[in-house]
């Protein structure tokens, strides 16, 4: 079957449909948008059952539904569950957009658009090409099912419960994600792990009220010096993190995998200059992408206390306050390394200070052996449409639902990613390449086959 022929002859139209669901400003996070999300839901159930899939359902939750569809006639053949998610993220500054978020317009080979690559568009991707085979070969390969949710962008706070109260119904044999990237133009990466997440607020006191610097200087603890003292104890020079036992149940990587790191290529001078950085900083012994794709971090994300008007005001501060979040892989409990945290924190705590910590987010790290055969045969779809087998990546960002996915599925999760870095997702001005648009089709049709 001409595929490439197929999709070209249709490109148009289908563009066309895509520029249909991104106009409908689809975002779980602001309330006054529930019915474009209920919108989005119902247009792409209407879609799924156009394309001939079976069994479409939207599924109602207490947030935002759940749409269902399936086409199961492959006896003895592999259940795929395709994931995605059909909800954006707000649009602010608006101001920074050159054409609206929810007018979808392409120029320079790029569809611009809010949700162009996150999510909607690469979900497109996989319904096309089940449309594809299923009008050229009258059947699929192989058996699959849809499960594309609306609070992605919030979470996902109803899909755990679904998961488990729809066990059966979605079991699968490899779950399917596109909510990822290529390296670059023309490199496709398989994603292999995702990093967890646990976050923490600190709130460190020392008087019951600020006090006048002249008056109290120099004979009474200060707040913010207490604070920036224990946040100093948390990471060495070269920044390792110092919390005792933080690194205990770190997953070393294989030496196959620091090859597959080693062939990105990755060029670390470029970064450092495009930042505007004299060095790059992080554990010894580790390359940039190691440091931010497969190792924890601790990272300080606020730090606040005092006095933070215009000028000057001359005051000892009664208490000052920090945010932290790590990042997670491989076998860390978050809960584990909250504890650890904590005890390390109460330890440190200087002279004169005390302390109130309240534990935020929670999520596990996704992690996959490369070699597992369904990855294998995503790499080999891959390099029949670009032309260069994908390399194995880990990304540095948390998905928490696709550890959720493979754990309670008992299925491994592909992530086969068609977006590139800089198409600005979450950002003004996101837009989807459509050169990859174009590729991706042919990548899925290809997998779908493979597998």
């Amino acid at each position: 079957m001409d595929y490439q022929a197929y999709f070209a002859g249709r490109r148009e139209q289908q563009l066309n449909e895509l520029k249909e669901w991104l106009s409908i400003p689809s975002i779980s996070a602001i309330s006054a948008h529930k019915p474009d999300v209920n919108k989005a839901a119902a247009w792409l159930a209407e879609t799924l059952k156009r394309a001939g899939l079976e069994h479409v359902e939207v599924h109602e939750t207490t947030g935002h539904p759940i749409v269902y569809a399936d086409y199961l006639h492959a006896p003895g053949k592999p259940t795929v569950l395709v994931y995605g998610h059909y909800d954006v993220q707000p649009v602010d500054p608006l101001n920074l957009w050159e054409t609206p978020p929810f007018e979808p317009t392409v120029r320079d080979g790029k569809l611009f658009a809010r949700g162009a690559t996150d999510d909607k568009g690469q979900v497109f991707l996989h319904i096309k090409a089940v449309e594809a085979i299923l009008a050229e070969e009258k059947s699929l390969p192989v058996n699959i099912k849809f499960c594309i949710e609306g609070e992605e962008e919030v979470s996902s706070p109803s899909l755990p419960p679904f998961l488990e109260a729809n066990r059966e119904k979605l079991a699968a044999d490899v779950v399917l994600i596109s909510d990822t990237s290529l390296i670059e133009k023309g490199k496709p990466a398989i994603s292999t792990g995702l990093r967890g997440l646990c976050s923490l607020e600190i709130a460190l006191h020392t008087a019951n009220t600020d006090l006048h610097s002249g008056s109290f200087g120099g004979g009474v603890p200060n707040a913010l010096h207490a604070l920036v003292e224990l946040l100093a104890s948390l990471h060495d020079q070269n920044g390792r993190v110092t919390v005792d036992g933080f690194y205990d149940d770190v997953q070393e990587l294989s030496a196959e995998m620091r090859e597959e790191f080693k062939k990105q290529d990755f060029n670390e001078e470029k970064l450092k200059n495009d930042l505007g950085l004299t060095t790059l900083f992080g554990e010894e012994g580790f390359s940039f992408v190691e440091r931010t794709g497969a190792r924890p971090t601790l990272e300080l994300n606020g730090v606040y206390g005092g006095f933070q008007g215009e000028g000057t005001k001359t005051v000892i501060p009664k208490e000052a306050h920090a945010k932290i979040t790590c990042r997670l892989v491989a076998n860390q409990n978050p809960q584990d390394i909250l504890d650890k945290i904590e005890r390390h924190l109460l330890a440190h705590i200087p002279a004169g200070a005390t302390l109130d910590i309240t534990p935020g987010e929670r999520a596990f790290a996704f992690n996959i052996d490369p070699s597992h055969p369904m990855l294998q045969k995503a790499a080999d779809a891959y390099e029949r449409v670009y032309g260069t087998r994908a390399l194995f990546t880990k990304d540095g960002g948390s998905i928490p639902i696709v550890e959720t996915l493979s754990r309670v599925l008992s299925a491994p999760a592909v992530m086969m990613g068609f977006g590139l870095p800089d198409e600005n997702l979450h950002a003004p001005n996101e837009h989807f390449n459509l050169e990859n648009f174009d590729k991706g089709l042919l990548t899925i049709v290809e997998y779908l086959k493979l597998i």
